[in-house]
Order: C-alpha cells, then sequence, then structure tokens
C-alpha cells in the first residue's frame, strides 16, 4: 500500500516520490484521496488565512482552486477540457481521441473549465466563510480524487493501449472501491457536522458523485471504446465541484 501511495503522489501531486513502482496502479487509484490530502490542506488552510484577513470569500476561494491546481499540476483541469472537447465533437472514436491528443484547447473545453472553475471558487469560498470550514474543504478536494476508483472498476477498458488510462483501467476491484467510499463518505459527514451541515447532504453528494462518475464511464466506453487519463482527470473536475455544492448547503 505503501508503493500504491508512492505513485498516486507522483501520479497525482508535486510532492516528490522518488521513483514509484508503476504497477501499482490499483493501490494508488484507491489511494488517491490520501495522497491529495496534503495538498487540499494546504490550499484549504492558504484561503482560510486569507479571510482572515478580510478578503471576500468569493476571492479565498479563488485561492484555493489556484493552491490545488498548482499543487497538482492542474492536469484534471487539462484532462476536463480535453474529455469536453473530444466528446463534444460527435466524431467516431478515433477522430474524438485525437482531438483528445493534441494539446490544443476547444470553445467548449474552455466554457467548460470556465464553468467549472468559477463554480470550484464561489463553493469554496462559502465553505470557508463557517467554522472548521477549512477542514470540511480539505476533505471535499481530497474525496473529489476517490471518483478515479470508480472510473478504473474491473471491466472498464482503456481506449488506448499506452498512457494512464492503459496503466489503471480494470485495476480496481469493486469491492474495494465499494469500501473506499464508505470511508471516504464518512468522512465527507464527519467534516460536514463539524461545520453545522446536516449529515444527509453530504451523503446525497456522494449519491450524486457516484451516478455522475458512472455515467462519465459509461459514456466513455460508448464514445471512445473506454478511459483515459482524461477522462479521469474529468472525472475529478467534476466530482470536486458536485461534492463543492452540496457542501455549501446547510
Amino acid at each position: 500500500m505503501l508503493t500504491g501511495l508512492r505513485l498516486a503522489l507522483g501520479l497525482l501531486t508535486v510532492i516528490p516520490a522518488g521513483s514509484p513502482d508503476i504497477r501499482r496502479g490499483r493501490d494508488a487509484m484507491l489511494l488517491a484521496p490520501v495522497a491529495v490530502l496534503p495538498v487540499a490542506v494546504a490550499a484549504a488552510l492558504a484561503g482560510w488565512v486569507v479571510t482572515l484577513a478580510g478578503v471576500p470569500a468569493a476571492v479565498a476561494g479563488v485561492v484555493v482552486v489556484a493552491g490545488v491546481a498548482l499543487g497538482t499540476r492542474a492536469m484534471h483541469l487539462d484532462g476536463l477540457a480535453d474529455t469536453v472537447d473530444g466528446l463534444g465533437t460527435g466524431k467516431p472514436a478515433g477522430d474524438a481521441l485525437e482531438v483528445m491528443r493534441r494539446g490544443d484547447i476547444g470553445p467548449m473545453g474552455v466554457v467548460a473549465l470556465v464553468l467549472v472553475l468559477l463554480a470550484e471558487a464561489l463553493a469554496a469560498g462559502v465553505v470557508l466563510d463557517r467554522p472548521w470550514g477549512w477542514l470540511q474543504l480539505a476533505v471535499v478536494i481530497a474525496v473529489a480524487r476517490g471518483s478515479l476508483a470508480l472510473g478504473c472498476l474491473r471491466g472498464v477498458p482503456s481506449a488506448r493501449p499506452d498512457g494512464l488510462g492503459a496503466l489503471v483501467a480494470g485495476s480496481v476491484p469493486r469491492l474495494a472501491a465499494a469500501g473506499a467510499w464508505v470511508v471516504w463518505t464518512g468522512a465527507l459527514v464527519a467534516s460536514g457536522m463539524l461545520t453545522g451541515q446536516a449529515w444527509w447532504w453530504p451523503l446525497l453528494g456522494v449519491a450524486a458523485v457516484l451516478v455522475k462518475s458512472l455515467w462519465l464511464v459509461r459514456l466513455a466506453i460508448r464514445r471512445l471504446g473506454g478511459i483515459t487519463g482524461d477522462v479521469l482527470g474529468a472525472l475529478v473536475e467534476l466530482s470536486t465541484v458536485v461534492l463543492l455544492v452540496f457542501a455549501t448547503i446547510r
């Protein structure tokens, strides 16, 4: 498990992890929330400190989003833009994958990035404005990475023979993913209740994430032939938005 954690750190954050064993893709996907937690805590605390200085909550939310992007190399944002561009073309799988492979971003990807980043920043600001809000925010950001396990469930193929998708596709047993999400859900509920939120809102957020993630994976299989690293990035960013929105509800 420590080897898998090192791989998750190397893949998902800027934290130095040496030369991790790429064969531990399954463990890396299951431990993704743990690996990203230090980045999430640092970004949330930075936003909280900014609010203590009297900066408006919305601006503090921007600080949090920027901190997470910096700590994760903005790789998930890149994946979101590429996935939206690829799926939005309406072209056959080969052409759509080629669009996703290119480094440029089309108008649909730009719109998706703007909307997602705006939603994340505003929601983060709302959560930061509560007692212990920084902790709930850090947990939400970390747990959103749990959607990586959903994208790599047994039976989910890779759309390409190479890349991150090929490394981790189909590697996570369904029972292991279910057990991990029980733990992540407990963390979400506990952190939400600490801020005064009713316990059922985090549960509804998790339900929405599960439905959204499984739908996107199914869409990727139907349109692309499987998942890619970009699709996994889109899963993370969309899960972050969903969980943050539910975290704002009192």
